[in-house]
């Protein structure tokens, strides 16, 4: 059976050719069974792990569904951060580059809003990516008017959620009175995620891409141990360096031990900066800038930024503190192995504790997550393989 490619799904030649220059031959799974009942006016609510290529399966028919000459928002993307509100921006302007006709805006907070409003005076967008409490307050003031909206989409509905969105964004939803069709995507499906699918969805498409398929992405998964604060930052330092690797992502669990595992860094020379949640706005997007231009070599950051970093060449990613949560993990690695590349992640574990935790993570991922031996230049060598534990029979 022949592989299915992006004209098959009835895409137009503009979006074709922008798919092309960004080396997409052929669509992942959520994108085959997401784009074609989205381009016919559908529900959708679409169930997919990270880095599958969620933005283009509600991105590219939303584009389709759009009227230049009426100069309202059409399509409305709520986005759970910043982070992701811009990246949804970026990959939508990139599928716009023989289409600069349409318009797309981004609007979230942390920023003045006056600039947003003078924007939608001039211009209006016709695609408005936004967050729930920017979009609403622009709502409250009178500034964005949602009654043109025909396609409303929901991009990792569960984490919007879960952060306490809800009425937010169930209160937007009520403001797209005459919307055609929704869209829910998302990682995982919440009880929250069900709920506003309950209330808002009408025959909607089901779709659920399982892990185990074609589309997760390809990673290999270690872990290296090193006890203490001081033996940590260096085995991690050792790693990058003896490795080589020239775009590393590195996550730590606090906004202190992401600035303190930065300014260590720099005093040993390491080109890195670190995005947390007490930097400034403006720093941030520079910083986020910077990485995905190729400038910055190592980026540190909380999980603030799990989900809102979308660079095809990361080549390594660094669990520098195990994560609390089962799914961070799963976000956190799905920043590397993107766009059909072999991806890396190390986690690095401190104590028992971490260690167990990160058991559990494998047991629940089903993910293999192999030791690694750092020696003293860097070099990597395997682990003793675990073995289980005998079963203690009682006499």
């Amino acid at each position: 059976m022949e592989q299915m490619t992006f004209s098959d799904l009835g895409i137009s030649q503009e979006i074709l050719q922008a798919l092309e220059k960004k080396g997409y031959g052929y669509p992942t799974t959520v994108q085959r069974e997401a784009i074609p009942p989205f381009l016919a006016w559908k529900d959708v609510i679409a169930k997919a792990p990270t880095g599958t290529g969620k933005t283009f399966a509600f991105g590219i028919p939303m584009i389709e569904h759009i009227d230049p000459e009426n100069r309202q928002v059409q399509g409305l993307i709520l986005a759970p951060t910043r982070e992701l509100a811009l990246q949804i921006g970026e990959e939508l302007r990139d599928l716009l580059i023989l289409r600069p006709e349409i318009r797309v805006a981004v609007y979230y907070g942390g920023t003045r809003i006056r600039g947003e409003i003078r924007q939608m005076e001039k211009k209006t967008p016709h695609i408005l990516v936004a967050t729930p409490g920017r979009l609403l307050d622009h709502c409250k003031r009178g500034s964005v008017s949602l009654d043109s909206v025909k396609t409303l989409v929901l991009d990792e509905a569960d984490r919007m959620l879960d952060m306490g969105f809800f009425k937010d964004v169930t209160r937007i939803v009520e403001r797209c009175r005459n919307r055609t069709n929704m869209g829910l995507f998302s990682a995982t499906i919440s009880q929250e995620v069900m709920t506003v699918s309950w209330m808002y969805q009408r025959d909607e498409v089901e779709i659920t891409v399982e892990p185990e398929l074609e589309d997760r992405p390809d990673i290999d998964q270690y872990y290296i141990t090193a006890p203490s604060f001081l033996e940590k930052a260096d085995a991690t330092l050792r790693l990058i360096r003896g490795q080589g690797f020239e775009r590393v992502l590195i996550f730590c669990n606090t906004k202190h031990v992401c600035q303190r595992l930065c300014d260590e860094f720099q005093r040993e020379g390491l080109d890195c900066q670190c995005l947390h949640g007490d930097i400034r706005q403006d720093k941030r997007e520079k910083t986020m800038q910077q990485f995905r231009d190729g400038k910055l070599p190592v980026l540190i950051a909380t999980d603030v930024a799990s989900r809102g970093i979308d660079v095809d060449d990361v080549e390594c990613v660094i669990n520098y503190d195990v994560p609390k949560e089962n799914e961070y993990y799963i976000h956190r690695i799905g920043r590397t192995g993107r766009a059909k590349k072999k991806g890396a992640a190390y986690s690095i574990v401190g104590n028992f504790p971490e260690k167990a935790k990160l058991d559990e993570i494998a047991k629940f991922s089903n993910y293999q997550i192999r030791p690694m031996v750092l020696e003293a230049d860097g070099t990597l060598t395997p682990g003793p393989e675990e073995t289980p534990a005998p079963v203690r029979r009682r006499r």
